[in-house]
């Protein structure tokens, strides 16, 4: 086993992982700190908790349509997922918004 410091949108995490998948760990840590820069550099979700739900949803969406080419994201076009995962991001604001007056 390896430890690792990855850097995650300027938060340092240290993992542990398997000898030899050092690269493919560093690999989906860049992947996953694109993926939630651009959603906050685009300034429309507020919030590391909610930019980490939203990288989520669009990294499993694009894992889903390539897992599965005949499941139900297959016929889907980019649009049509993107526009899904926009509803899904006013679902979860109105979900979260009550919450964050508990703080």
């Amino acid at each position: 086993m390896t430890h690792m410091d990855i850097n995650i949108m300027g938060q340092q995490y240290r993992l542990v992982c398997k000898d030899g998948e050092e690269r493919a760990l560093r690999e989906a840590a860049h992947y996953l700190d694109s993926k939630m820069s651009a959603i906050r550099d685009a300034g429309k979700v507020k919030g590391n908790d909610r930019i980490a739900v939203m990288a989520a949803l669009g990294v499993a969406a694009e894992f889903l349509s390539v897992r599965s080419p005949q499941g139900p994201l297959s016929e889907l076009t980019i649009l049509e997922v993107k526009q899904k995962i926009e509803a899904m991001h006013e679902v979860l604001d109105a979900a979260l918004t009550p919450q964050e007056n508990l703080f």
